[in-house]
């Protein structure tokens, strides 16, 4: 007599099945350690430079108010030793960060993918599952959003590193040196030089670096843009090519249209405005210097 032959247990989930919620526990992790990686360690990459260690975020602002000044009343338009290891520090920084925050942002947009496709291929009659999915891939999302926007912040803080360090710069400073130099800061700045004047050199380096920030941010944002529309037309084709029967599919797809779309109107805002600032910087550099900016 033979032996049957042996059939797996069907209850027993299969390769394929734990697999993906693997993935999905191995990617939140390392997007919590990025996160955390984020807060942590671009203080520490920043401060790799000789004399760079400034410690706490108020010695920082400390030293750059007091070298700003001495840059200021040098008359001179290379920056000061001083001045450039501050911004030489500042640079590393968010160049760090931004490096974090690109690599969360991969991590968190292949977790979303695998969260939503996890979602609409949930099974069975109970809706627990489907929800826990379904709100663990909107925070994914929604984190890979502010991620994305950690990385435009932050390159264009590397991009331009000294007018990011403007605003530790006490603009309401009423009495002392800081107060003086801003004083006679706002007045060449409200003033709009002629043809044949001479621009305090100091002057004329914010002026510049203050383009290039808002350059930077403006290319980025028209770089995100296209890309969200990108996505969103192709969530709306993948809408229109899916049965009316699979509303589950519908919704998803519909939403991340709909999500893309606002998101790309938002970053086309972002790039026309600071487009704007970077052909004609000085009022902007002016309502920064008088606090409403």
């Amino acid at each position: 007599m033979t032996a049957a032959p042996h059939r797996a247990d069907s209850t027993a989930p299969s390769r394929s099945a734990t697999l993906p919620g693997r993935a999905i526990a191995a990617l939140a992790t390392a997007a919590l350690a990025l996160v955390a990686a984020f807060v942590l360690a671009p203080r520490t990459r920043a401060a790799s430079g000789p004399g760079d260690d400034f410690g706490e975020a108020g010695e920082l602002a400390g030293a750059f108010r007091e070298a700003f000044v001495a840059y200021w009343n040098s008359g001179e338009r290379a920056l000061s030793p001083d001045l450039d290891r501050i911004v030489d520090h500042w640079f590393r920084y968010h160049l760090a960060k931004a490096v974090i925050a690109a690599m969360a942002l991969i991590v968190l947009v292949v977790l979303g993918v695998l969260l939503w496709k996890a979602f609409l291929k949930a099974d069975g009659p109970g809706a627990g599952r489907r929800l826990s999915l379904a709100a663990a891939g909107v925070l994914a999302t929604l984190l890979a959003l502010l991620s994305l926007a950690a990385v435009a912040a932050n390159i264009q803080g590397a991009t331009a590193p000294f007018a990011s360090l403007l605003p530790m710069l006490p603009t309401g400073a009423s009495d002392g040196e800081v107060a003086d130099v801003l004083a006679r800061i706002r007045r060449d700045l409200a003033v709009v030089p002629r043809a044949g004047d001479q621009e305090p050199p100091a002057l004329d380096v914010m002026i510049g670096d203050f383009a290039r920030y808002h350059v930077a941010m403006a290319v980025i944002a028209a770089i995100v843009a296209v890309g969200l529309v990108v996505l969103g037309v192709s969530a709306w084709r993948r809408f229109r090519r899916t049965e009316p029967a699979d509303r589950r599919a519908r919704r998803t797809l519909g939403s991340f249209g709909v999500l893309a779309v606002l998101a790309s109107l938002f970053a086309i805002v972002v790039a026309v405005a600071n487009t704007s600032t970077a052909v004609d910087p000085r009022p902007a550099l002016l309502a920064f210097f008088e606090g409403g900016w």
